[in-house]
């Protein structure tokens, strides 16, 4: 009896430090920047009303739209509130109609905005004109790459990266991490991160180093270095402590990795008292459900569907809605609705399974498989979209294809979280 007591105890203390070995935050890092006040937001208000009453009395002095545009990107930024941005795009087309689109520049900024709007046809159009203008060429060519990148136009994006060539540029290196992160090489796209975050650090602009440190730290959550991934969280906080990117991902470690979702649910609603962007219902939702409190889930999901109501958003929701509405029997008709209407905005793998993943859940399991072959299998190698071909996989039989990726799918059970881990246990 002494010895089977021993054994227990010693099984439990493994199974403790096995428990501890998977904490990697700690509150006390981070609780400062949760209560922080909102510089960046009483800059941008403050910036805002400056350029506003300057082009009041000098209204024939048009480059204070380009100002007024970007202090209203930056209360977008803080916020999240859609009619900063739309305000934004406002004062770009007063700008751009000012200078009878002539200034690549303007027309760049325009294209920016609506890349934030999901309106990537909308902006690859007014980078067209920006390139026959020609100047500052390179900078419209970087764009292009996103552009196309965001359209599915795989060879396009690559052909404009490859006009750019430049190791010691950080634009180039960001889009060639970018690159190898869609190849599904994600080795690469550390390295390249990591050589730009290097860049931003020695050039001492903060914006950047700000944008690398998120950027980082995604990176090396998906390669599971997710010590890493948070001290660069909290390093993209120092530099600014309203980061709700940076929260939101310290959010998901204690989420996903540590399995502490009252935390998390905390961090998150400290963010949402002033971000209102509506996806943090979506994770409210999912992380309620986990917890198994059915009222808060359809609380926090009713919340996200009358936000998105908001007909500002335009497409910007369409992926959100589509997973939304394909999961329930009531909505899935609507769900292949707006999968073939993002198809159509965007004809990426991820928009490809949007439609497939709809289809699935409306039974028509041939049909999604056609669209796993043609365009998604070997074309994406994000975790979502990999677990949903597992699904269709099995819902057609194919035991021996599924099998691999199964294994696959439990490598990436950080990024999908918790609830997907269990869906997974189960293909």
């Amino acid at each position: 009896m002494k010895t089977n007591l021993y054994l227990l105890l010693v099984l439990a203390l493994l199974f403790n430090c096995k428990e501890e070995d998977k904490t990697v935050t700690n509150a006390k890092d981070y609780d400062v920047f949760l209560i922080a006040e909102n510089k960046k937001l009483s800059d941008a208000k403050a910036e805002e009303k400056f350029w506003a009453n300057k082009l009041e009395k000098t209204p024939n002095q048009f480059p204070y739209l380009a100002k007024l545009a970007s202090a209203e990107s930056q209360l977008f930024d803080a916020t999240g509130n859609i009619k900063n941005l739309k305000k934004a795009e406002s004062y770009l087309l007063q700008l751009n109609q000012k200078t009878n689109q002539n200034k690549a520049g303007y027309l760049r900024a325009l294209a920016r905005n609506y890349i934030s709007q999901h309106r990537f046809k909308a902006s690859l159009i007014l980078l067209e004109k920006a390139e026959i203008l020609a100047e500052d060429l390179d900078s419209t060519q970087k764009m292009m790459f996103d552009v196309h990148m965001e359209l599915g136009n795989f060879d396009i994006a690559k052909s404009y990266l490859e006009k750019v060539v430049d190791l010691n540029s950080f634009d180039y290196l960001i889009r060639t991490a970018k690159w190898n992160d869609h190849i599904g090489n994600l080795d690469a796209a550390i390295k390249y991160m990591e050589m730009a975050m290097a860049k931003a650090e020695s050039s001492n602009i903060v914006g950047l180093k700000q944008w690398s440190y998120t950027n980082i730290a995604d990176f090396y959550g998906h390669d599971g270095q997710i010590n890493k991934s948070y001290q660069y969280f909290l390093k993209a906080l120092a530099l600014d402590p309203n980061d709700a990117y940076a929260k939101k991902g310290i959010a998901w470690i204690v989420y996903s990795h540590e399995r502490n979702p009252e935390e998390a649910l905390r961090i998150l609603n400290t963010i949402t008292k002033e971000y209102t962007a509506p996806d943090y219902f979506l994770l409210k939702a999912e992380i309620t459900e986990f917890l198994t409190d059915e009222t808060s889930k359809n609380k926090y999901i009713a919340s996200y569907k009358n936000a998105v109501q908001n007909p500002q958003y335009g497409e910007m929701y369409n992926a959100y809605n589509a997973k939304l509405f394909a999961e329930n029997n009531k909505f899935v008709d609507s769900a292949i609705a707006i999968a073939n209407r993002e198809i159509e905005n965007r004809g990426t793998p991820q928009s490809y399974d949007l439609l497939a993943w709809s289809l699935y859940n409306n039974g028509e399991f041939k049909k999604a498989l056609d669209i796993v072959n043609m365009h998604i299998i070997n074309k994406t190698f994000e975790p979502e979209a990999l677990y949903h071909v597992a699904e269709i996989y099995k819902a057609n039989g194919m035991t021996s294809e599924l099998q691999p990726l199964k294994k696959e799918l439990l490598m990436a059970t950080y990024e999908l979280g918790p609830l997907m881990e269990l869906k997974i246990n189960q293909l």
